[in-house]
């Protein structure tokens, strides 16, 4: 059937998703481990959005816009830092740093390029959420669902933005750059 405009969105050379990358019980997993975690607000040059999060290993600094070393990477996160390092047949000591942040009901991402890292790799935890790219002109969007992989790199970490539509129910996500 031809339609006027693609079904499937275009997306950018270097941003990969996977759906179902972890089981449900690998999810249960790192949720756990991120109960058990100390977070807090995130200041977002100079103001408090609604996320919280925790750094660990290299940790960036949005105000100065620098990175400094941080807490040591818990190995409750170890599992997931392997999976995703094999599935890119890259070594464990490329993934230095591992941001984890909690999405209350109605928290977004605005429009932005990540930390000055080489490639992000993102898992959202517990709930599903919408996850937009645009190229400064025209924006991309498409659903993500719970345990799935998303990665930015080349082209789509360079070039594109990222931002998220509110999210509806409370959620996790850990991008580990």
């Amino acid at each position: 059937m031809q339609t006027l405009f693609p079904l499937a969105p275009i997306l950018p050379d270097g941003f990969l998703y996977l759906e179902d990358f972890i089981s449900l019980a690998q999810e249960q997993q790192l949720l756990a481990a991120v109960k058990a975690l100390p977070l807090h607000t995130m200041i977002f040059q100079g103001f408090e959005t609604k996320r919280l999060v925790e750094n660990f290993g290299y940790d960036y600094h949005f105000d100065s816009r620098k990175i400094s070393a941080g807490k040591p990477i818990p190995a409750a996160f170890s599992f997931l830092i392997e999976l995703v390092a094999d599935f890119l047949s890259c070594k464990l000591e490329d993934f230095q740093e591992l941001l984890v942040t909690a999405y209350p009901p109605g928290a977004v991402i605005n429009r932005r390029r990540d930390a000055p890292f080489e490639m992000i790799a993102g898992i959202s935890l517990s709930a599903d959420f919408v996850f937009r790219l645009r190229p400064y002109a025209r924006a991309k969007q498409g659903r993500k669902s719970t345990r799935s992989l998303y990665l930015l790199s080349g082209v789509a970490r360079e070039e594109w933005e990222h931002s998220t539509m509110p999210v509806l129910l409370p959620g996790i996500q850990s991008p580990l750059p």
